[in-house]
């Protein structure tokens, strides 16, 4: 029954024109008949959201090695099991976020809801602040602004924050907006289990958010990006198109200490077990921007793996379940 209530979730959450759109463009790159009957399929068999069949590929693969995929409906349950929803408020509102993790921000920050003397004093000695929607996420709302313009008035509702200065290395793969990386991490009460890296770049935008227009491309466990990016266009990238820079094999610098980091940090809430902890480079340190108690679902497309085998049989492992 949990099955085909996930597939009616994802029928409410897709509009028949996106859905449209998915199979033609399914069919378009895989002449595959039946497109809509298979999707109905794997969403019932793997919880696949309908945009899991495209964005993982399923279209390529057979059923035993769908079953390795983890899906949206997966990822939903391991939350459920992992993440005590009475704790979630923590990392969900950017405010509590904040101020439960201030020694890993590494910047100046100013809550929502602010007087104009908190504000004055927060901006003092800076020309531009970045703000943010408290309870925003896929990076909408965010936005750099000039401290010169009415912050008070306008922004009393958002989070401040101190611009964040990336690395050099990072800044000129893209200089408009931070490449931060995207940790996924376990705590199983004793040890903080490393599930897999991302590196989140910018295109043309402030943030290198996936949803807002940014690309992403897989590290290996020393920080070296492994599979050329992508962006939610299903554009590949193997060299940044606005600064040309070599994107496969680029080499994150101070990975080792973005593990210490997270290390620690996901140890500072152990009701909140499964986190994506997006993390900025600076020069010669490392810092949280946030912390996901939903965290996305990324994972090598097919295309780019010789067994075509999902991250499912990693997460299972670490985390002693069976999805």
């Amino acid at each position: 029954m949990e099955k085909y209530k996930f597939l009616f979730e994802s029928i409410r959450n897709t509009s028949l024109t996106n859905l449209i759109k998915i199979i033609k463009k399914v069919k378009k790159i895989s002449n595959k008949k039946f497109v809509l009957f298979d999707i109905i399929n794997c969403s019932i068999k793997y919880q696949a959201a309908f945009y899991d069949y495209l964005e993982f590929e399923f279209y390529l693969l057979n059923d035993e090695q769908r079953k390795t995929y983890l899906t949206n409906g997966k990822n939903n349950e391991i939350v459920k099991t992992f993440n005590d929803k009475n704790y979630r408020h923590i990392f969900d509102n950017k405010d509590e976020f904040n101020n439960k993790f201030k020694k890993y921000l590494k910047r100046d920050y100013l809550n929502s809801n602010f007087t104009k003397e908190e504000l004055n004093k927060f901006i003092k000695n800076k020309n531009k602040i970045i703000i943010k929607p408290i309870d925003g996420i896929g990076g909408k709302g965010i936005k750099i602004v000039d401290c010169s313009e009415n912050i008070h008035q306008e922004y009393n509702d958002y989070l401040l924050e101190e611009i964040i200065i990336q690395n050099k290395k990072l800044d000129e793969l893209y200089d408009k907006s931070v490449n931060s990386l995207r940790v996924f991490t376990f705590y199983d009460g004793k040890t903080v289990h490393i599930l897999q890296s991302i590196l989140k770049i910018g295109n043309d935008e402030v943030t290198d958010n996936f949803a807002s227009g940014g690309m992403y491309a897989f590290l290996n466990e020393k920080g070296v990006v492994i599979t050329p990016a992508i962006d939610k266009d299903d554009n590949i990238y193997g060299i940044h198109p606005i600064s040309k820079k070599q994107i496969l094999g680029f080499k994150v610098p101070l990975f080792d200490k973005v593990i210490k980091l997270v290390d620690e940090a996901a140890k500072e809430v152990p009701q909140i077990k499964y986190v994506g902890w997006d993390i900025a480079i600076l020069e010669v340190d490392v810092c949280i921007i946030e912390g996901n108690s939903y965290p996305g679902v990324f994972q090598i497309k097919p295309r780019f793996s010789k067994d075509k085998i999902g991250i499912l049989p990693k997460y299972e492992k670490i985390m002693k379940i069976k999805l």
